[in-house]
């Protein structure tokens, strides 16, 4: 693959930036490039942890003041966001056992806010992929500016071809990003970089094979991020395909629905609200948790 250099203007550091191989690509870098999206950036100033991912738990409707406090939408903001991390939470409860000299790797890792997180648990490496030189940048500059730049680091790269050796990663992840690439291709440069027994886990949106098809809504969702999202059924059958052996699948759906309805009230609506709880609701999309081992 053709490739180019970029230096991170916020650390210093040389990242390895890969020609898109695929107009498509090409089309998602531009995208995440241009997004700068209240919902994302508003929720990551609560605490400087910024995510591209949605939310898991019960709403803690104390936490929201009583009707008419001029500090409701900031406190809603908050819920919001505490759902998001709680849900980050969830997928590292699902690493095993890291060490401190162990590497992770977050497959489409955004602006970085769960690779502070990881880092902040396990005291390891985490190194993160994004097609955006903008998330990379960003996700760059916040580890400088907490100090674990030596640690945490996000690369211009794609994915699917990643510049880490055989084996050399410990545990990976992808938060809500698979719905970008071909699932055989993703999993089999998991599979490369794992270790042996390392751990991969995914959380992600799929639509759910007993529905039949993709429905209008999940249509709705896939226009809106310009993604194509993945069935349940595909995910297993290509991580079976690559040496990727599931230790647990976990259904999040209603866990995820009481984020949707709370963000659906506030301020930061985006218009793709309705298709997810609609989706959610009529069983068409799931919310799904899959750690593997690889074997």
């Amino acid at each position: 693959m053709l490739s180019t250099e970029l230096t991170v203007p916020s650390n210093g550091r040389t990242a390895h930036v890969p020609n898109p191989a695929t107009p498509y690509q090409g089309d998602i870098a531009r995208y995440w490039d241009g997004e700068a999206r209240p919902v994302n950036l508003r929720l990551g100033d609560v605490d400087g942890l910024y995510h591209h991912h949605y939310g898991i738990g019960d709403v803690d409707h104390a936490a929201l003041g009583a009707d008419g406090d001029p500090a409701s939408e900031q406190k809603l903001i908050a819920e919001l966001h505490r759902l998001e991390s709680a849900q980050a939470d969830v997928l590292m409860n699902h690493l095993g056992d890291i060490g401190q000299g162990d590497t992770l790797m977050d497959a489409g890792c955004g602006r970085g806010g769960s690779m502070v997180m990881a880092n902040q648990r396990f005291g390891c490496s985490v190194e993160g992929v994004t097609l955006s030189a903008k998330q990379a940048e960003f996700a760059n500059g916040r580890a400088a500016e907490l100090g674990i730049q030596d640690r945490v680091r996000a690369r211009v790269c794609n994915m699917l071809a990643t510049p880490f050796d055989t084996g050399q990663i410990a545990g990976s992840w992808n938060n809500e990003s698979s719905m970008y690439v071909d699932l055989h291709d993703l999993f089999a440069e998991h599979s490369r970089v794992l270790k042996v027994g390392g751990r991969y886990v995914t959380i992600t949106g799929c639509w759910n094979p007993r529905y039949g098809q993709p429905s209008k809504w999940v249509s709705q969702i896939n226009a809106h991020f310009e993604c194509n999202i993945h069935s349940r059924r595909e995910y297993l059958r290509a991580m079976a395909d690559n040496r990727l052996v599931p230790q647990a699948v976990i259904d999040l759906t209603p866990d995820t629905l009481p984020y949707w309805k709370l963000r659906a009230t506030s301020s930061l609506v985006t218009g793709i609200e309705e298709a997810f709880i609609k989706s959610y609701e009529d069983g068409s999309f799931q919310y799904v948790l899959i750690a593997a081992d690889r074997v």
